[in-house]
């Protein structure tokens, strides 16, 4: 095992960098081979009740070294025999001398290998969840917070209409709480492949049970039950779970990279247009060339890392596609990799958004100088709404708002000036407006529509509950390492 402190080698920066400590262990050997133990334990745990000739004394030995990996013993094996799990089963044998010979008995690589992989997922899903749900709640106090505030909208990058800058939070939140949806479906669903033997049958089951197929079918609910997943065992497989598994957990991973993607590609333009910001502390260096910058480098990074996890979901997609009947090894080295990668990655990206949501800062002046500049093309229909009510006629003044909307968006443009809309409106005779009048059309409070109503109906409607059944894990915030 490399360690961090090594300059020569290859380091992950998931490792150094950007994931946490929890979710690296998830991952880690130790979780991995304990697994393996404890699963051994299950089985013979059930053996023993369902009948088999295992003592209370050899699962009591099993049970006492179930965390004291001996690693040099297993990695010595498996240079010889080139079978990661036989190493592991040698080892622990080497350490449990009376019940080395009922290790593994009646099992398959797979026994260990796929129902540690469904395990570590489940695990790895629960860390996700509660960092969602802490970004969710950022997010949506945020949202309440700003729900009033009138900003721009944009469709295609151009000023629109008026939102506020709460509910444009609510439309990253929604996203964020869709996610939180379908990784709730996928913990309630995940099932262990059980013990189903070298293609699936059960066979070597058959014979250890002489053909008792309602103790083989107890044998699987028992390790279930021992496992924490109690009922919850794959009906069917070959010799390893379908692979589609693998590819459901990686896309409901893929899914949030997309709405952090977007969240922080989003707050990036906002940045741009100094409006919002990351937070940016007070000796950070926002460019090695320019003093003055404020890069916005933790939205760059979720960006960044997001674009590696919806890449990384065509992994476990060509890996369940190309299984062959029953089993075939090219899946190995691809998962091991893909699977963890992938959660190490949201791990982080979760790590960050933590990190931005709980200090996101606006600008309300540079908002509302924003909005300013453009609401004068807003409000052009409300304008000739109350021309029309006094008087005027609505498709001569529908022509004149557009020449001098063209007019004034020339001078902007080309000139460089001001927006002076309301100036040529008010000198029109047309409209029969005076500056006052004009001057009371004018307020942007008046063009966000239900933005605000919108905002409380969705936290206290949608929000709210989840939080509420999630409230002892709320409070997590998280400081980046770098």
């Amino acid at each position: 095992m490399v360690e961090p402190k090594m300059s020569n080698s290859y380091i992950s920066p998931f490792s150094t960098r950007y994931a946490s400590k929890e979710m690296q262990e998830v991952f880690s050997n130790d979780r991995k081979f304990r697994t393996w133990r404890k699963l051994w334990i299950a089985l013979a745990k059930a053996e023993r009740e369902l009948g088999l000739d295992i003592t209370e004394e050899q699962i009591r030995e099993l049970e006492a070294h179930a965390e004291d990996i001996n690693y040099d013993v297993a990695e010595a094996r498996e240079r010889e025999v080139r079978h990661d799990v036989m190493a592991h089963v040698y080892a622990y044998g080497v350490q449990c001398p009376k019940a080395k010979g009922i290790i593994h008995l009646g099992a398959t690589s797979c026994y260990v290998g796929d129902n540690t992989d469904v395990i570590l997922m489940r695990d790895a899903l629960r860390i996700v969840r509660r960092k969602l749900v802490n970004v969710i709640a950022l997010l949506s106090e945020f949202a309440m917070k700003y729900r009033d505030m009138p900003a721009l909208a944009y469709t295609h990058l151009q000023p629109a209409q008026l939102t506020t800058v709460g509910k444009r939070a609510t439309l990253w939140a929604y996203e964020f709480l869709q996610d939180l949806e379908e990784i709730d479906h996928r913990l309630g669903t995940l099932k262990l492949l059980g013990c189903k033997g070298t293609t699936g049958t059960q066979a070597s089951f058959v014979e250890l049970f002489a053909g008792d197929e309602g103790k083989i079918r107890r044998m699987e609910e028992l390790i279930a039950q021992e496992m924490g997943f109690p009922g919850r065992v794959v009906p069917v497989s070959g010799q390893t779970y379908s692979r589609k598994v693998d590819y459901f957990v990686l896309a409901a991973l893929g899914g949030f990279a997309q709405s952090a993607s977007k969240f922080s590609t989003d707050l990036r333009l906002l940045q741009n247009f100094k409006e919002m910001e990351e937070p940016f502390e007070k000796h950070q260096i926002g460019s090695s060339a320019m003093p003055y910058k404020r890069n916005p480098m933790r939205s760059e990074r979720i960006t960044s890392l997001a674009r590696y996890v919806m890449v990384d979901t065509l992994n476990p997609a060509f890996t369940s596609a190309t299984q062959w009947f029953e089993r075939t090894l090219d899946d190995s080295a691809n998962k091991r990799i893909s699977v963890a990668e992938g959660f190490l990655a949201v791990d982080s990206i979760l790590n960050i958004l933590l990190n931005v949501c709980d200090g996101l800062v606006v600008y309300p002046k540079v908002v509302r100088q924003r909005v300013m500049k453009e609401l004068p093309f807003m409000a052009t229909e409300n304008i000739m709404m109350k021309a029309v009510k006094k008087g005027g006629d609505r498709q001569q003044l529908h022509e004149r708002l557009r020449e001098h909307s063209m007019a004034a968006a020339r001078n902007v443009k080309e000139e460089g000036l001001e927006n002076d809309l309301i100036d040529r409106i008010c000198a029109d005779p047309a409209f029969g407006l005076d500056r006052e009048e004009l001057d009371a059309l004018m307020s942007p409070e008046l063009f966000t529509g239900r933005s605000a109503s919108q905002v409380v109906e969705f936290v206290e409607g949608l929000v709210r509950p989840v939080l509420e059944e999630n409230r002892e894990i709320l409070g997590e915030r998280a400081q980046l390492s770098v």
